[in-house]
């Protein structure tokens, strides 16, 4: 795992930016898999300022997002389809139909979770995935002892993942319970993964991270054992990784 130290949360989405888009230039028909939260939404806006000054285009890309919460329909302010396009989408030349995210209003999850699986691969697999990292090492929402063999399935949220995701609902009330994801086998078989952490919040993840113990009590583990995955983490995230040694 290649790392890469950044001040703070501004150069680390900058820094993460500048590499997408680099990637975007040089193949223009790249498969992105994006993430939402908290942790990427300065990545995009970065990306739409580089689109309005450079007009970089993504007129050729194909994106599939990690996640989406069961029960939300697309315009719900909460859902990650609305997230997508207030924080990315509109403001590019993306087209619309080449961006990917499961519905979480289908009756039918299992067929939802086979079709959305059969989607990524049918596009050929993802070339390069953003990941956050959770404080419990989940990546997408796959959650503690969620199986390293699992693809895209439906998953019941911790109570410290409603709560940490609590901030953009009213209340914890309406955090929906379940939400359906990349599996952990999913995320892995991505050909290059960018890793994004910051703040003090996510020291002691990157610290277990770090470590080099490859556990599904901590899924973000597997990513030890990925050829390509660069972490891109500012100095307080980093913090206590620098008071331990490995």
């Amino acid at each position: 795992m290649k790392i890469i130290e950044v001040k703070d949360y501004e150069e680390m989405s900058q820094r993460a930016a500048e590499y997408l888009i680099n990637k975007i230039k040089n193949s223009p028909k790249l498969n992105i898999g994006l993430a939402t939260g908290g942790t990427p939404k300065g990545v995009y806006q970065n990306l739409i300022e580089d689109y309005r000054l450079n007009n970089t285009s993504y007129s050729q890309i194909n994106s599939f997002n990690l996640d989406e919460y069961i029960g939300l329909e697309k315009d719900d302010p909460n859902s990650y389809f609305h997230y997508m396009n207030e924080h990315l989408f509109k403001h590019i030349d993306i087209d619309k139909n080449q961006t990917y995210i499961p519905s979480g209003t289908n009756k039918n999850t299992i067929a939802e979770c086979e079709e959305y699986e059969k989607k990524i691969i049918q596009a050929g697999g993802i070339d390069l995935q953003i990941l956050g990292i959770g404080a419990n090492g989940h990546i997408g929402f796959n959650e503690p002892g969620t199986s390293f063999q699992s693809r895209t399935h439906v998953v019941d949220l911790t109570l410290s993942t409603r709560q940490a995701n609590a901030r953009f609902f009213t209340s914890i009330d309406e955090v929906p319970k379940q939400a359906i994801t990349m599996g952990i086998q999913t995320i892995f078989q991505s050909r290059e993964i960018l890793l994004l952490a910051s703040g003090r919040a996510k020291q002691e993840a990157i610290v277990q991270l770090l470590s080099g113990e490859v556990t599904e009590a901590f899924p973000a583990s597997i990513l030890n054992h990925h050829p390509q995955t660069i972490l891109i983490a500012d100095e307080e995230a980093l913090l206590a990784v620098k008071e331990k040694s490995f």
